[in-house]
């Protein structure tokens, strides 16, 4: 479905039921065709996007491959390679002009935390790269995509391109503020920190999409795991992400399964038909299962001090270190005192440890009906009711 215009006889009705201003309002102020496909060329229709709307783009342009003629297997078999017209230019020089372009348009309409990826491979993305520096944004990672089954050198004259890289950049350097959703990509990879080389195998079997003739609906369909872990890594739930170069709508399936909106823009009548038709058929996992696993970087701070306004501990109550030989009595302005010694619950901490630093917060213990519980649990409590 194509960004709406406004038709003269449909300005004039709205003129005449609502008013003028009503009508005025309409043409000044484009929505966002949030869960739809826009048809048409990917500049023009980012231009006509309001600036500062989308939270996040992944792009996956043409690669501008500049292959030579048709490619043949070993015995003469045909590889069905990628020679579509929108994979064709001129020279490097309009490949480049066209980069900057679609780049300029989907920096405008990022917000200001927002963030982009683009994948390519080494045909296109140092040159994708270079764009992306020069107009402005952060360059944050590459990741490298490796691919589980890559297609064979058949000639045996290069190594086998068994990677592609995606780019993941801020809108700009001055940006404090992006969703990286680093807790979460830990749990997702059993407790281990996410690392930037991702092993996924190319779209085989059922997930590779074919047209009623039996050959494939689109020549560089991506995976859905990877638009998975990319959504998972860099938005969250709600958050409206654009695709410019939409093909059979890969990322609109993965965010609309992970409770994300998806605009796509593609200038092909037929990929949109099979995007349509794809993103159809996805249903979305339930609100409660898109739950993002909490930064303890993002949660609200809480002082020590808090838990003695809050009544969760009183001025005079006796907290214990970890083994319970040592003790301290909490005082009215959020201090520690143990004998001759007084400090925050960190300071005191440190020092009876004799330690350069303590976290007073799993260092401290207060006596309960079961027995000893950490301070940190009163703090989850007054976070909580902050919250």
């Amino acid at each position: 479905m194509a960004i709406k215009t406004i038709d003269p006889v449909v300005q004039k009705n709205a003129k005449t039921k609502a008013g003028v201003s009503a009508a005025s309002r309409i043409l000044a102020k484009p929505s966002l065709p949030l869960d739809q496909i826009v048809i048409g060329d990917c500049i023009e229709s980012m231009n006509a996007l309001p600036a500062n709307s989308v939270d996040l783009i992944f792009a996956d342009p043409p690669y501008n491959l500049q292959l030579g003629g048709d490619l043949t297997r070993p015995d003469n078999s045909h590889v069905d390679a990628v020679n579509n017209d929108w994979d064709k230019f001129a020279s490097f020089a309009a490949y480049d002009e066209f980069t900057r372009a679609w780049l300029k348009a989907a920096r405008r309409i990022l917000k200001d935390d927002g963030a982009i990826w683009v994948i390519g491979s080494y045909h296109n993305i140092f040159r994708v790269g270079a764009a992306i520096q020069d107009l402005g944004f952060w360059i944050l990672n590459d990741v490298v995509w490796n691919k589980a089954n890559p297609m064979p050198n058949f000639k045996g004259t290069r190594f086998t391109n068994a990677h592609e890289t995606l780019i993941w950049a801020a809108k700009s350097r001055e940006q404090k503020r992006y969703t990286f959703n680093y807790d979460a990509l830990k749990a997702f990879n059993e407790d281990t920190q996410m690392r930037s080389d991702w092993t996924f195998a190319l779209c085989t079997g059922e997930e590779r999409i074919k047209g009623e003739d039996g050959k494939k609906a689109h020549p560089t369909q991506k995976p859905e795991g990877l638009l998975h872990r990319v959504i998972l890594a860099a938005t969250r739930p709600g958050d409206v992400i654009l695709d410019p170069f939409f093909g059979t709508g890969t990322t609109g399936a993965a965010a609309k399964r992970l409770g994300r909106h998806y605009i796509g823009i593609e200038r092909d009548p037929e990929y949109v038909k099979v995007a349509q038709k794809r993103i159809r058929a996805v249903l979305p996992a339930r609100p409660e299962d898109l739950v993002v696993t909490g930064s303890r970087r993002a949660e609200v701070k809480v002082p020590f001090g808090a838990l003695v306004e809050a009544g969760l501990l009183a001025p005079g109550d006796v907290l214990y270190c970890p083994r319970g030989e040592r003790e301290a009595r909490v005082r009215a302005d959020g201090s520690l005192v143990s004998g001759l010694l007084s400090g925050s619950i960190h300071k005191l901490g440190a020092l009876l440890e004799n330690a350069p630093a303590c976290n007073g917060w799993t260092y401290w213990s207060f006596r309960s009906d079961t027995g000893l519980r950490s301070i940190d649990a009163l703090r989850a409590e007054v976070r909580a009711g902050m919250q």
